[in-house]
């Protein structure tokens, strides 16, 4: 394990957009491609859609976390950690990025999938409140423990690690909505 660490971190020092891309479109793939092992009922055309989103979300939420880091510090001159600037940082991230994200994955999927903008309308006002709610159930916790104990060149993995179960209920809901 200590030689992945390693590894990705030596990536991510000499191109981090490269790295978090290539994390982000495999944990994507690994939570899409999971949700069928029970039921035997593999789509490799919407695990290839959820690469593409992973891979083009990793360097924004990079970016996210960046601009995070920079806007709330958590840590003062005597090296507390400031437990307003974690909470300003989780809801930041719960009341901008969390509902653009999840905007930018029911909007990429629906055109990926062939939809027109009436389709993918539709598809919006059917899953994007539902989705919303159960991310506001899990992520603000999820966040919590990102921000305050991992370093920022890990925090996308993190989130992607724990994203492989979000993904496999992105990929069920966005399935049901795909049927109506």
């Amino acid at each position: 394990m200590a030689t992945l660490a390693r590894i990705y971190q030596s990536s991510f020092d000499r191109a981090p957009a490269q790295t978090l891309m290539f994390t982000n479109g495999c944990l994507s793939a690994l939570g899409d491609s999971s949700r069928d092992l029970e039921r035997r009922n593999y789509d490799p055309a919407r695990t290839i859609r959820f690469i593409a989103f992973g891979v083009g979300m990793g360097p924004l939420i990079g970016r996210w976390n960046k601009f995070l880091e920079h806007a709330f510090p958590l840590r003062s001159a005597g090296g507390k950690v400031s437990f307003t600037s974690l909470a300003k940082r989780v809801a930041a991230d719960q009341t901008m990025m969390a509902p653009v994200g999840m905007a930018i994955f029911v909007s990429s999927m629906g055109f990926m999938e062939g939809k027109n903008v009436t389709q993918v309308s539709k598809k919006y006002k059917d899953m994007f409140v539902p989705a919303m709610v159960a991310n506001w159930k899990v992520w603000p916790a999820v966040q919590l423990v990102n921000f305050r104990f991992m370093p920022l060149p890990y925090r996308v993995p993190f989130q992607s690690t724990c994203g492989v179960f979000w993904t496999v209920y992105l990929s069920l809901l966005n399935s049901q909505a795909k049927e109506r």
